[in-house]
């Protein structure tokens, strides 16, 4: 019998989205080289920013689905899940039957398949 950590989905922000980030220091050193000492403040965003890119992401085994943001973490089991939805952003969120939702960082109309895999079926494939 295989541990449940090894079935896991773990579906993250592109680690290529850092060279946007890096893009952007490098704009925002121009700005803190022209102005006083006091704006070198502003490359803390930048930081911040990798943070949130490494740290963000939708953990998904069998029985349940962990979303992780920059300060906590919820796990909630598949069987809690009412539903999936898409809004004018690209990321899910998850409808719990309780009349919340649940918002499933870095979960895309096209990582669907992988829930499907991970959730045992009870996420349905989009693609099939």
């Amino acid at each position: 019998m295989s541990s449940p950590s090894a079935a896991a989905v773990v579906i993250r922000i592109s680690p290529m989205a850092h060279f946007a980030v890096g893009f952007l220091a490098l704009g925002m050193v121009a700005v803190v080289f022209a102005g006083p000492s006091w704006f070198a403040l502003l490359l803390v965003i930048p930081i911040a920013l990798s943070a949130v890119i490494v740290r963000y992401r939708t953990v998904a085994h069998r029985d349940t689905v962990t979303a992780r943001t920059i300060l906590a973490s919820q796990t909630v089991s598949w069987d809690d899940v009412a539903g999936l939805r898409f809004d004018k952003g690209s990321w899910a969120y998850a409808e719990l039957t309780d009349g919340g939702e649940l918002r499933l960082p870095a979960v895309t109309f096209s990582t669907l398949p992988l829930l499907t895999e991970a959730s045992g079926g009870r996420v349905p494939n989009p693609y099939s």
